[in-house]
Order: structure tokens, then sequence, then C-alpha cells
């Protein structure tokens, strides 16, 4: 069996010319802000992975089919209804901060928000870590 390549990968693009290109202030500043907290939470620069997507960290997954590959630790992606949060550990194990977060839907392993300012911080931030550290032994 080929191995297939992922096709969202490390870009060389500039993370700040990309923010730029969001319209919305509003929108620019709390992607700003969401790259300075997981910047500081994973201790590693922001990068872009494909055309829209900031990623913070990497760790490299083999499946038991064979399939391996390197993915970010977490990351975000300014998109038209919200903004997305890459929480990539899922938020199965995180009951209880995801009661306390705020207004927020979930996929898989995305955090869909409007705002920073409908969500606790706090919360974000312990999410992150907690996702983050629980990678980092699975993978490291």
């Amino acid at each position: 069996m080929a191995k297939s390549e992922l096709k969202t990968k490390v870009t060389k693009v500039s993370v700040e010319e990309f923010l730029e290109t969001v319209a919305d202030e509003a929108v620019r500043d709390d992607c700003r802000r969401i790259a300075e907290i997981m910047s500081r939470l994973t201790d590693s620069p922001a990068v872009m992975w494909g055309p829209a997507m900031v990623g913070f960290g990497t760790y490299h997954y083999k499946y038991e089919s064979g399939r391996e590959g390197d993915w970010m630790l977490v990351g975000f992606s300014p998109r038209k209804a919200n903004l997305t949060l890459y929480i990539v550990d899922g938020f199965e194990k995180y009951d209880d901060l995801m009661s306390k977060l705020g207004k927020h839907k979930t996929g898989k392993s995305c955090l869909y928000i409007k705002s920073l300012k409908d969500i606790d911080l706090a919360v974000l931030e312990e999410l992150i870590t907690e996702s983050v550290e629980s990678l980092r032994k699975k993978y490291n």
C-alpha cells in the first residue's frame, strides 16, 4: 500500500502577513491574542500549515496501518463563520473544562468560537496546556 502524503504541511508563508489578510479587525486582534497564548504555552513559534492554518509545535505520529507524519500540537484558523481552534487531543476527557469555557461549539478536535470575549481565557489556557501535555506524553 502506498503511503499518502498529507496535503496540509508547514509552509514558509509569514504568519503576520497571513493575519494581515483577515478583514475584520476584531477577528484579527483575536487571532494575534490566540497566537500569543499558543506560542507561550507551547514554547513554539507560530508557523503556517497550508494556506490558512496557524500551528504551534509538532509531534510525530505513526499508526498501526503504517501511515505516519508530523502535525501541529495546537493551532487555529480564522474561518468565515468562526475562529477555529485545533485542540488536537480532542475534548472527551476535558468535560469539566468545556463546561466552564463559555460560548462555543466543538467538532472532533475543533473548537469553534465567535470571539475571545465569549469565553474564559484562563479556561482556554488550561485546555491548551493539558492537551499539549497529553500529546507530548503520548508521542514523545
